[in-house]
Order: structure tokens, then sequence, then C-alpha cells
């Protein structure tokens, strides 16, 4: 099956100079969650405004559902659902007025039954009469979700969708966008809460500086550079870690009273044994111990901090 959104060779520069986006390669599989990741300013929302038809690329092919963003914009925009991070609602209208006015922009026959299941999917329905301007923040973000599914597309975007709203609702939007993809919806999301697309994405794409710098399967990723720490919580402070252990990869916390190992998760040989008999021969005692996974937090920040190093050392003047 062909993907659903497809991306060759996309780049953005302003007639600034600033290149907001560099050679973009990206396929995107129909009914796949993808999470894209990345600090303000490295080219997320540039990247959905280019393939929504919002801005234009510089260079590159975008093909949603088969159709070219540009040359078949009309029909590659039919197929796209956009939630901005921005509230945009018509405050003056009801929710059920904004969402047949919504389906009808895009030429869509109406169609009550469609939008009565719309509004219900997401807990609208008792509100449906009511201003959007009576509505609080989450219910307001809710009809906005419901006017970009309103007219049925396969690609949803979602910018940000749960900045500003409670835990609940953010729970609850997860259910919804698995719900989506249930039905074979693509949801494309960016994201600041590490935690979200560790829940609910399938695959993750990190971008930073316009430059997509690793996209995997989230699991995958996990595995791949993930690691565990080992904790010991000693039964006697030391002062430092002893000689007969340099080497062995420990860290001792600052009042003493812990050892941490960091080992790789996937490989064969974790080297705890060989540690904890090293412990016993040094004569070092613990009391506990205890294992920690390291969160796709931990390595988003440490790809982030990599390639910036990198970045630093390309920039330096040669000797």
């Amino acid at each position: 099956m062909p993907p659903v959104l497809e991306i060759t060779g996309l780049t953005k520069t302003y007639a600034t100079g600033v290149e907001a986006l560099k050679r973009i390669e990206l396929s995107i599989a129909r009914g796949e969650i993808f999470a894209l990741l990345g600090p303000n300013g490295a080219g997320k929302t540039t990247l959905i405004s280019i393939v929504c038809g919002i801005a234009t690329p510089s260079a590159g092919v975008i093909l949603v559902d088969g159709h070219d963003v540009v040359r078949n914009y009309r029909a590659a925009r039919a197929r796209i659902g956009l939630v901005p991070q921005e509230l945009a609602v018509e405050t003056f209208e009801t929710a059920i007025a904004a969402l047949r006015f919504s389906r009808g922009l895009f030429g869509c026959a109406p169609d009550d039954a469609l939008i009565e299941r719309t509004l219900r999917d997401l807990s609208l329905w008792e509100k449906r009469n009511d201003k959007i301007q009576t509505l609080s923040g989450g219910m307001k973000r809710r009809v906005m979700i419901a006017k970009a599914l309103v007219h049925e597309p396969t690609v949803l975007f979602l910018d940000e969708p749960t900045a500003g709203v409670d835990v609940e609702l953010r729970r609850d939007m997860w259910a919804l966008i698995r719900a989506l993809r249930e039905r074979g919806v693509t949801i494309i999301l960016t994201t600041h809460y590490i935690d979200e697309a560790e829940e609910i994405a399938d695959r993750i794409g990190v971008i930073l500086k316009g430059e997509l710098i690793v996209v995997e399967e989230t699991a995958k990723l996990m595995r791949k550079l993930g690691s565990k720490e080992l904790t010991l919580e000693l039964h006697e402070p030391l002062a430092a870690v002893p000689a007969a252990l340099t080497g062995a990869g420990l860290a001792l916390s600052d009042d003493g009273t812990k050892l941490t190992y960091r080992f790789d998760a996937s490989a064969d040989d974790s080297g705890i044994p060989t540690l904890l008999r090293r412990l016993s021969d040094a004569g070092i005692a613990f009391k506990d111990l205890h294992t920690a996974q390291t969160s796709l937090e931990d390595i988003f920040v440490g790809l982030v901090s990599e390639r910036k190093r990198e970045g630093v050392r390309m920039s330096e003047p040669a000797r």
C-alpha cells in the first residue's frame, strides 16, 4: 500500500536567507500515528504549514494520498484536517453551526448524522447549541478538532493538541486519537510532551534546526538508544569510588550514599554480575538496589545535545 504522505527533498528558505527546512525526506503510512518532536523554532510548524498549503516550499515534492500539494492543491487539501496550536474559532457561532459551515467549505454535502457522530465522539453533543465563546478552553479545542474532522480527511495534523489542557482531557484526547487511527485516519502531531509521544505514537521524528535527525519506531528507538540505570543504596557512605573499581563505570552521588551504574538494556551481557562481584571483593555492601529505564525525554535531550556538539565542532576553526 502506498504511503498516505510522501515528502521528498523538501526545503524552505525565507527571503532573509534563513533556512527553515533542510531537505526533508519523510514517508508516513496510512493509519499511522506519527509524532514530531523538536524545540521551539526547530521547523515543526513550518513543515506542517507547507504540507497543509499555508506556506509554499522552496523545493521538493509533497504528495498527500497521491495528490501533489502544489500542483493539485484542492484535492490534496480536501484530504487534510488541520488543528493549529492557537485557538481559532468563530466565538459567536454555535458548535454545530461551525461544523456545518466547515463541511460546506470543502464542498461536502450536508450530513447531520456525521456531524452528530463527530460531536458525540468529542463529548460535545450536549454543548452543540452553545455559543463557542461560552465554552472552556478545552471544549474550544475539541470544537477545533471536530471542525478538522467534519469533511472526513484521511490525514489529520494536530499542532500541540493538548497544550494548556488538563491531564484528564489529555487522556481523553489520546483515546480519541487512537479511535481515529482505528477508523483509518492518519495522525501527525507535534508535541512538547515527551510522554505523549511515547504513549501514543507508532513512530517518532526528531527535528532540529530544520533537519530531521532521526525517524524511528517508538519501541525500536527506546531499544536502540535507551539504557537502564542500576542504583545501589550503600550501607555506609563513601568519600569516593574505590580505586579497585576504577573503570567500572560507577558514579557516586554527592552525599556518597548511592552508586549508579548505566548499562545497555538490549545487550546480552549487562555487566551487572561482574560488577556485583567486584563490589563484594572491594568490601562494599549495599542495602537496596533498583533499576530504571531511560525515558524518551532522556533520549531526546541526548540526541539534541549530541547534534549541537557536532555543530560546535564543525564550526570550530581548523588548528
